[in-house]
């Protein structure tokens, strides 16, 4: 589903990432763990558009989107979720919510998703009207994971989801996703 073949990127003279080759099959749940400034974030935000590659090539579903524009990747059903909650503050949590599907133009199917999100995630249908900028941090969280949802992406990444989120509000987001991690010396 998505291939990453030899990516580099740089900020300037810096080199964020270097020749970092993998792939995500359909189906998988893929994790890039790495220290801070190792470059995962970079690596999410160059797959997902934000980013252009020094050098490297991305595939999603067989096609080349090294270096599309963001809006062009989440055409092709790519969705990002970025590090840091970025609701767009000033509208409804609806609004916010719509705003996800507006790659589509199925009206119907729409509002299931809508209503799906709402049953997914109970506290957004009673924060419907609210501005989300003036929800909590874990709110915000669902919403921007609902609001990735609305799109039907074919591939969904997540920067740092849980980052700052306690551990029930994480289990709300992510019903039924437990991580066992093992370590070997």
């Amino acid at each position: 589903m998505l291939k990453v073949t030899h990516l580099t990127v740089n900020y300037g003279a810096i080199e964020a990432v270097r020749d970092l080759s993998f792939e995500v099959k359909t189906g998988q749940v893929v994790a890039i763990i790495g220290a801070n400034g190792a470059g995962k974030s970079t690596t999410l935000n160059t797959i997902g558009g934000l980013l252009k590659p020094l050098h490297g090539q991305v595939e999603f579903n067989g096609h080349d989107i090294t270096g599309l524009r963001s809006d062009k990747v989440t055409r092709c059903g790519l969705a990002q979720v970025p590090e840091g909650r970025e609701v767009l503050a000033s509208l409804s949590v609806e609004e916010n919510l719509r705003l996800g599907a507006y790659v589509r133009n199925d009206r119907m199917e729409i509002e299931k998703d809508l209503q799906s999100m709402f049953d997914r995630f109970p506290i957004l249908l009673k924060r419907r009207k609210q501005q989300a900028g003036l929800m909590s941090g874990g709110e915000q969280q669902m919403l921007v994971v609902a609001r990735a949802l609305m799109g039907r992406p074919k591939l969904l990444t997540l920067d740092e989801p849980s980052m700052g989120l306690a551990p029930l509000i994480v289990n709300q987001i992510f019903p039924g996703f437990h991580v066992n991690i093992k370590l070997s010396s």
